[in-house]
Order: structure tokens, then sequence, then C-alpha cells
């Protein structure tokens, strides 16, 4: 098929810190693609904010932008583009008037802790304490959650109180802020989420798939500010007039984990890690619901179709990964960008004791402790910057194995697909993985492989994979086809012995544990 007839599928990657447009052809590889940066907010310690419009603006830019460069190199990307996928950064949460079709306050993203207090009014109030909502949507009280922040935006902004009131209030995460605008705004925008961002928002039920009555009632949230809840790939709506693709229709939605799972292929008993500004470990557990008794997340994984079954899976959320490089890089001026890292940290063989743990937004899985604080211990005359930023990467492996021991413990031996030698391996991908000392010390502190794909950018690709699927495009089969990707992938073997290995892992849990009950030190 020649560039001007082959067929085409759109994927928005809207990340916390960033926005892709990336075009892929029927053989998923990618044709022209665009990345536009927005900006983070800090307004007080602990807070995070996003601009809606600045997002929105960014999806306008990284479109024409790739439509542009994939049409400079001959693609007839116009008449050829089928279908457009969506994912982005989960649980970050926004209202918006739907008379104006203006955010009523700035996006409070995901990491975002000041409903610290409203979780601990929440827990002593309800029977339940902090696992009140547990059994019914599978998430713990956390300031990580969609429904806390709405909580704050109601309790404590004007215009939020004003328009909830006024029944002009529209709530959403970010995939529904921009599926309502690209669909049309306030000429008939479509007000929906798909399954995965709502299972993060605390207020979906896991069984029914819809938003839980009782939990609404209970925290005080009007039923018709919400979004209707749709699946990952079916046909929600079609680009409305002014966009630089228009009549394309969305048929793929997903929080960007959940795109990862269906980029990586990840079957019943199959196991992710995306490594981002945070790092997220999904186990898909097929068609039954495990409820954790090890600090994880019970969410969905995907739902391919209206009428497909829903798969779930456990998760381990880590609230700081790649932002720990960032902060060594933007605050410290350790290092002048990311990518230096792995020549500074590989200038020594270890960490020379050196602990780094990076709750500067207290700790998620498996710990779920907001009042810890970032510590580095183990410090001596003989600690080098190079130490340091060794044990920053190594932070990110320790928290991996802390979540992986937990879904170990939570799935057992039949809840996970081995190799032949025996041996569970775990998928990688995100924009870290390029490091591959990083990998290396992954495989090592887990004591079993590190599979790399040749495709990093594996949740872009599964958003486009949900929409391609509604479309026809291509099928589950060809989705599912993992032994191709596998023969592809880089594989990382663990090197590190099995008694230092443990003695590493006891000494990161001493460090772990001196970060808790830190809050009242910025005080």
């Amino acid at each position: 098929m020649s560039k001007e007839e082959a067929v085409f599928v759109g994927s928005i990657d809207q990340g916390t810190s960033s926005t892709r447009f990336i075009i892929y052809d029927r053989l998923a590889r990618p044709v022209g693609s665009h990345q536009v940066e927005f900006t983070q907010f800090y307004p007080e310690a602990g807070w995070v904010e996003h601009d809606p419009m600045e997002i929105l603006e960014s999806v306008r830019v990284c479109i024409a932008k790739a439509v542009d460069k994939a049409t400079a190199d001959g693609y007839n990307v116009d008449s050829g583009l089928k279908a457009i996928g969506l994912t982005n950064q989960r649980e970050t949460t926004l209202l918006w008037s739907k008379s104006t079709g203006c955010p009523l306050y700035n996006a409070i993203v995901w990491m975002d802790v000041r409903t610290s207090s409203i979780c601990r009014k929440l827990e002593k109030e309800l029977s339940g304490g902090r696992t009140h909502f547990v059994e019914v949507c599978g998430l713990p009280i956390s300031t990580y959650f969609s429904a806390l922040k709405l909580l704050w935006l109601m309790e404590n902004v004007d215009a939020v109180k004003e328009a909830v009131k006024a029944g002009d209030a529209l709530f959403g995460t970010i995939d529904t802020w921009l599926i309502w605008n690209l669909t049309g705004g306030l000429a008939g925008g479509i007000h929906v989420t798909d399954i995965s961002n709502a299972s993060r928002t605390m207020l979906m039920n896991l069984k029914t798939l819809n938003w839980d009555k009782p939990t609404l009632e209970t925290l005080g949230i009007p039923a018709e500010i919400l979004p209707k809840i749709v699946s990952n790939s079916e046909l929600i709506g079609k680009i409305s007039k002014g966009w630089a693709v228009t009549d394309v229709p969305i048929s793929g939605c997903l929080g960007d984990q959940h795109a990862a799972m269906v980029g990586q292929a990840c079957r019943k008993g199959e196991a992710k890690s995306t490594y981002g500004t945070g790092a997220f470990i999904l186990l898909n557990t097929g068609e039954e619901i495990i409820q954790s008794k090890h600090g994880l997340l019970t969410t969905v994984a995907f739902k391919l179709g209206p009428k497909a079954p829903a798969n779930y899976a456990l998760e381990g959320s880590i609230a700081i990964a790649g932002a720990a490089v960032q902060w060594l890089r933007d605050s410290l001026g350790i290092i002048s960008s990311a990518s230096e890292i792995e020549k500074l940290a590989s200038e020594v063989e270890s960490t020379g004791g050196v602990y780094f743990v990076p709750a500067f937004n207290g700790l998620f899985a498996p710990w779920w402790r907001d009042d810890a604080r970032g510590v580095c211990i183990g410090i001596t005359r003989f600690t080098s910057k190079a130490h340091i930023a060794r044990a920053v990467l190594e932070s990110m492996c320790f928290q991996v194995k802390d979540v992986l021991d937990s879904m170990h413990k939570d799935a057992g031996e039949k809840g996970e697909v081995k190799n032949e030698k025996g041996e569970f391996l775990l998928r990688v991908d995100g924009g870290a993985t390029v490091n591959n000392l990083l990998m290396q010390i992954q495989g090592d502190l887990l004591g079993s492989p590190v599979l790399r794909p040749a495709d990093i950018e594996t949740t872009a690709l599964g958003a486009a994979y949900a929409a391609g699927l509604a479309v026809g495009i291509w099928t589950e089969d060809e989705i599912f086809a993992s032994e191709e990707k596998v023969k592809s992938a880089t594989i990382f073997s663990p090197k590190l012995g099995e008694e230092l290995r443990k003695k590493r892992v006891e000494s990161w849990c001493k460090a772990v544990s001196r970060t808790f009950d830190l809050a009242d030190l910025s005080l």
C-alpha cells in the first residue's frame, strides 16, 4: 500500500507534563508526531495544578503539527486517518461551566496532597475508616483520587459552589475535558469518561461498572455533574469543526497506565511497569477482582468494547520516579539534563551505602503514608554526587520491587504467568527505560528479568490500538500477539547475588521507615 493509500490511527497522549499526538499506520509504526510541554503550578507546598486551557491548546498544536509532519513526508493523513484514541494522566480533576465552557478552577493534579485534612476527617467519621470504600471501588481514602479533589473544590472554591448549585457544573478528569471540547464543547460536546479513568475516581462500583449511588450520597456529590461511563474501545463521538482534523471518530479512551497495558499486550497474569514522572505497576488479573491485603489498589485493567468482558488489575502507584531525576536537574543542579544521570551514576559501582527515598509528597503503594517526606541517608565524607545519582536510580527500582512483592503475595502462584525457565517477566515502558543502567538495576533488585520492548512509547500505542480495534483496523489477536513483541525486546537479566540482594532490600526498608511522620518538619 502506498503512502497515499495508507490507513492511519491517531493517538493523543496527554501526560503529567506534556502532550503528544502520534499518527500510526496499519503496522503500528509512527509516521508523524509532535510533543508540547505545559506548565506545572505549585501554589503552595504539596499543591500541584495545571491550566486546563493550556492543556487544550497543547492538544490543538500537537494534532496540527503531527499532521503537517506526516503530510510533508508524503502520507495522505487527511483522507487516511480513520480513528483517534486518547490517553491521559489519571485522577487529575477539574470542573467547568457548561454554559461558558470555561474552567471553574485550575486542574488539581493527581500527586497534589491538599486534601489530607479531608482524608483524615472522612477516616474518623466513616465506619470503615481509611478502607471504607475499598470493597466497592478498590481504593482507600487517599489524596490520590479524584473524589477527594472534587470535595475540596466544592468546599473551597466559590465559583464551583455556585455552579454546582445552579446546575451549571461539569466534572471530569482530563479525558472528559478533552473529549467534551474535541466533540464540540458548547455546541454539543459529549460529556463522557471511560471505565479506566472512572475506576480511579473512588466513585465507580467495580462490579456494576457504574457510578455508585451510596458512595455519592455518603460524600455529598451530585450525580448530575458526573460524565457517562463508556468502554475503552467504542465510537464515542467525532472531532468537530475548528480542529486540524474533523469528522474523525474518537473511538478509544484509556487512562495512561491502562493504555500501557494494552500497548504491552498484557494478558491475564502478566505485569508492566511504566516509568514516567511517577511509576505505575499493573498486574492483569483477568475477569477476577482481587482485593489486596498488601497495600495495592484494585482497578479496571481495560474493557475493549461495550460488550467485551472487563479485565481487572492489581496496581501499585509510585508518586515520584522520573520526577526525582528532574529534581536533581532543576532543584540541585547535579545534572544539566535528565539523560546525564546514567553516565554520572555509572562512575561508581554502588551507592556507597547511600539510600534515597523520594517521599516528596508522601508515599503511595504499598506504604500509603502521606506524612512521609523525602530522606537521603547513609551519607559520609566519601559520598559524591555520583553516589547520590545512583541512589536516585535505585530508589525507583526499590519502589517497583516493593510493589511487585506485594503483587506476588496477593495474586499467588496461579495469578502469574512465568516463562519456560520459571521466571516472571516484568514488561517496562516509559521515557526513563532508555536508561540501560536503570533497567539493569531493576533486574538485579527484582532477581528476575526485565523486558523492554522495541517501542517504549506503549501508552500512546495502547490508545491507538483501542481506537483502531473499535473501527476494524486491528483485531484483538493482532494486538495481543505478545510473542512477537518479546522477540524484538531487550531483556535485562539479574546479575546480583541473592544474599547481597536481601541485604540491600533490608537497608532500603530501614531507609523507608525513616521517612514516616515527618510532615510537620515544614512548620
